[in-house]
């Protein structure tokens, strides 16, 4: 399967919240990294393995968040990259603010899997909204 299609099978299953099928894309050396200064992540450091990315995010942004969606929009194939245009939209319920901010992920593939993960967003725009600055 080629790179580009995995990569959105992967958008599609996030939107059906199906986790599990996430999950079983990844190698089981996966190298997960949100964007500097994210709250999720302060310390910059990646996620190692599919455990800690379900255990360190996953989990938690799925109790944190409401309506909280990633609108993929286009998909542009660099060989063993996947660059990917999205948006995330959803509210914060510990605050009730709205995020509503353009995001792009960088997706590496190796072997038909998934090995490493690399999100840009805004930041500050996040840090609002989770009343985190």
């Amino acid at each position: 399967m080629a790179s580009v299609q995995i990569v959105k099978n992967v958008y599609e299953m996030f939107g059906r919240r199906d986790i599990p099928g996430v999950v079983a894309t990844f190698d089981p050396g996966i190298e997960w990294r949100l964007a500097e200064g994210h709250p999720y992540a302060p310390d910059g450091q990646a996620w190692r393995g599919p455990d800690a990315v379900v255990r360190n995010f996953f989990m938690r942004a799925g109790g944190e968040w409401d309506r909280f969606t990633v609108a993929a929009r286009d998909f542009h194939d660099a060989g063993d990259r996947v660059v990917v245009e999205c948006r995330y939209t959803g509210v914060y319920k510990a605050t009730g603010k709205h995020l509503d901010a353009q995001v792009c992920h960088v997706w590496k593939l190796g072997n038909g899997k998934i090995t490493s993960f690399q999100q840009y967003i805004d930041t500050a725009q996040l840090r609002d909204v989770m009343g985190a600055r």
